[in-house]
This record gives C-alpha cells, sequence and structure tokens, in this order.
C-alpha cells in the first residue's frame, strides 16, 4: 500500500490500467539517502475497469502530482519533499496513517478502530482471488509474494468455501469428471 501511496498521476497508464511501482523488498545498488524512485527495480501494478472509472473523481481534473492526496494543503512550517504536494492545489501527498485512519473510519461497524486494516483488506483480496479458484502462482504473481509460505498464511478460505470444496466429492458429482 505504502507503494502506491507514493504514485504520481503522470505515472499512471490509462490505456493499459497500470502503473510501476516499486518492487516489493527491491533495494538500491548502493543503499543511500536521497535516491529516486528510479534507481529501484519497479514492477507493474493494475487496476480493474471498476477502479478505472472511479480514477476521474479520485483525480478531479487533476493531471499531475501525487494520486492521493489529503483534503487539505499542508500546514505552515511543515518541510515537504515538492514531489508529495500537488502543484496546482496544493495538497500534500496522503500518508499511510491517514490511509489507515479513512479506511477504518468508512469501513467501522462497532465504533472506532473497528475498521478494515490496510494489510488486511488486501490479503482478504488474495482470499476472494483464491475463493474463485486462482493457482498458488497466480496469487503469488498478484500479491508479489517471493515464497508460497508467505503467502499461505493470508489465504483464510470461508467456510462456505470449504463446504462447496468438500462437496466435490460426493459420489457422481459431475464436476469431478466421473459423475453420470
Amino acid at each position: 500500500m505504502r507503494r502506491l501511496l507514493g504514485v504520481n498521476i503522470e505515472e499512471l497508464d490509462f490505456a493499459g490500467r497500470r502503473c510501476l511501482v516499486k518492487a516489493k523488498g527491491a533495494r538500491t545498488k548502493a543503499r543511500r539517502r536521497g535516491q529516486s524512485r528510479g534507481d529501484y527495480v519497479l514492477e507493474p501494478v493494475y487496476w480493474d475497469a471498476g477502479t478505472a472509472r472511479l480514477l476521474p473523481r479520485l483525480l478531479k481534473g487533476r493531471a499531475r502530482g501525487p494520486v492521493f492526496v489529503t483534503a487539505r494543503r499542508a500546514g505552515p512550517g511543515k518541510v515537504i519533499d515538492p514531489r508529495d504536494v500537488c502543484p496546482d492545489t496544493g495538497a500534500a501527498r496522503l500518508s499511510y496513517g491517514q490511509a489507515r485512519a479513512l479506511l477504518d473510519i468508512h469501513t467501522a461497524t462497532q465504533g472506532p478502530g473497528t475498521g478494515w486494516d490496510l494489510h488486511e483488506y488486501r490479503h482478504s483480496a488474495l482470499t476472494r482471488l483464491g475463493e474463485a479458484g486462482a493457482s498458488l502462482l497466480m496469487l503469488m504473481a498478484k500479491s508479489r509474494h517471493r515464497k508460497p509460505e508467505n503467502l499461505r498464511r493470508y489465504f483464510k478460505p470461508s467456510p462456505d468455501a470449504i463446504a462447496e470444496l468438500t462437496s466435490l466429492l460426493a459420489p457422481g458429482d459431475t464436476r469431478r469428471g466421473g459423475g453420470t
């Protein structure tokens, strides 16, 4: 999620529905402060048609600067990297903490602190893809996990998915290929 919060509008490929982000676990050849994003290995992140329809509402006519911004301008005396400020509106880039708080507010059902966590939200998508039949290799590619054991702990099938899988063992089930 942190990688996505760092994306600028200029880096979005609207036609291809993707953008390049710093690879998970990527390190520079020489570790120095102030390294630019281009000094890292970049890999694509894709979005679907629904996100493509929502992006114009999020961008509100802006053509440059951070994709995700706060509702306010940066406070006086606050030192912010010019890359983290929208050149058109002056709004600052949304931080991970702000994104986490917004997701909690908008998904909480029993008061503050009961909503979704950004990490849980990401991995719930992996669970849904797994339940839909995506292979382990495809889940690894989507999540950018390098080891199956690291991905496996986030895939938590629902009781309904386990019941449906179990039903495949029923005698005469045509989905097994041995039914009538």
